[in-house]
């Protein structure tokens, strides 16, 4: 069974930085391509950043580029978001998921950025 499970959200200040993390488990993990999205209220879920399993090939929303790094630990089963230069339209529910297994999603971390 596929289960997904989020932490290191928290409140940060405008500038700052923050790591959060997923661990999945019930796949093998280092054969899947990972994403984060993000939701924040009254607005739809957005892709965030993907990582490929076969390159490592990274890709971002043009909202976060520059700013956000996301990678992978695959002897954990552990996918990172570093995000760095944090702003208030970050403020989200962060979510990871697996895009060919894209049913199952974990609680998700709140990040909020705010002075």
């Amino acid at each position: 069974q596929v289960r997904i499970v989020e932490s290191g959200g928290g409140l940060v200040q405008p500038g700052g930085s923050l790591r959060i993390s997923c661990v999945i488990t019930g796949i093998t993990f280092n054969l899947y391509d990972m994403t984060w999205f993000r939701q924040a209220p009254g607005k739809e879920r957005e892709l965030v950043a993907q990582l490929n399993y076969y390159k490592d090939e990274e890709t971002y929303a043009d909202s976060v580029k520059g700013r956000f790094t996301i990678s992978r630990d695959n002897a954990k089963n552990t996918l990172i978001l570093q995000m760095n230069k944090l702003k208030y339209d970050d403020t989200a529910m962060y979510y990871c998921n697996i895009p060919s297994l894209n049913q199952y999603w974990g609680q998700g971390t709140q990040v909020t950025v705010s002075s």
